[in-house]
């Protein structure tokens, strides 16, 4: 670890700052890290949890934390990691809301691409989320310690390629005083409409030659995603290092996938890396543009290095 500007900061929190060691590796033993990796937890995710303590002492009500990163930057683990710190730590209640489960359904989606644009049925970029879900989830978490009701949460199945059932969704039955949400996209501006004019990969150039696409997509984050982003109190962003080595990551993930997978009918759910790249470059142009301007202002950017691991911090963070 490097440039974590952790001495001569002011303590944070009055707190012993302790965590269960064997409650930790337990979960490092099940999101497939190895127990080296308690040092991030202590330079890193242990301070950053004291950082986002602070704040919501600061204020009344339940508190956002965004949390941005593209594929493979490590959101999920460091959210894990945040919600178990903030809850046993600081004994402060903390719920993590993904983007991706506010997909819209299949169905909607199939017809964004009938009627808008075709390439909007895969999901992922800006247009293909139910805005007005993500909205009502946050004002309901935020108000539960008003009206006590429990709050439903969306969960989508990536599997299915559609939303999970009503039933099937995660309950919250305590009101929350911290809320991660995190997402590749969460937090994005959008670009300056000059921007938009010339491709800049193959799939744009073949598949949205009119830039209608990129035009819609634009247009999402203007008008209902700057509704929904304006949710956020505070800003964190995993920086990697840039896109091409997210299309790396991208492959190796699914190289592992297609060695651990022994029923061989399950490796045509495995892509080949043609698919992976096309698949990527629905991701790029707005990932490309985050990485160039988010980070200035962004509250806190962890910066990855191309072993996708955290090496730099952009502020000082006091170590406990």
């Amino acid at each position: 670890m490097k440039n974590l500007n952790t001495k001569n900061s002011q303590s944070l929190i009055n707190s012993s700052c302790k965590y269960n060691i064997d409650e930790v590796l337990a979960i490092c033993k099940k999101n497939q890290l190895p127990e080296s990796f308690i040092s991030i937890v202590d330079d890193v995710y242990l301070p950053l949890s004291a950082w986002i303590a602070k704040k919501s002492q600061d204020r009344e009500g339940a508190v956002v934390v965004g949390i941005n990163g593209a594929q493979g930057s490590g959101k999920s683990t460091l959210c894990r990691f945040l919600e178990y710190l903030l809850l046993n730590v600081w004994e402060i209640s903390t719920i993590t809301i993904s983007i991706d489960d506010l997909y819209k359904t299949r169905q909607e989606r199939l017809d964004m691409a009938k009627n808008i644009h075709p390439l909007f049925k895969t999901r992922g970029v800006p247009g293909t989320h139910d805005v007005e879900l993500g909205l009502k989830l946050f004002f309901d978490l935020k108000n539960m310690g008003i009206d006590g009701n429990p709050v439903s949460i969306p969960r989508f199945n990536k599997a299915l390629d559609d939303r999970f059932d009503k039933s099937e969704w995660t309950n919250c039955t305590k009101a929350p005083k911290i809320i991660l949400f995190e997402g590749w996209c969460v937090g994005a501006y959008p670009q300056p409409d000059k921007e938009l004019n010339e491709p800049i990969n193959r799939l744009e150039q073949e598949k949205d030659p009119n830039s209608l696409w990129r035009e819609s997509v634009n247009l999402e984050l203007k008008k209902a995603y700057t509704q929904l982003f304006n949710q956020i109190d505070h800003l964190i962003m995993l920086k990697v290092p840039s896109m091409e080595q997210v299309l790396i990551w991208r492959k190796n993930q699914e190289h592992k996938l297609a060695k651990s997978f022994k029923d061989l009918s399950m490796k045509n759910k495995i892509m080949t890396d043609e698919e992976i790249e096309v698949f990527v470059m629905h991701y790029q142009r707005l990932t490309e543009y985050m990485l160039k301007e988010m980070p200035q202002r962004a509250d806190i950017v962890l910066y990855l290095n191309q072993n996708q691991e955290i090496d730099k911090v952009n502020q000082s963070l006091k170590r406990c």
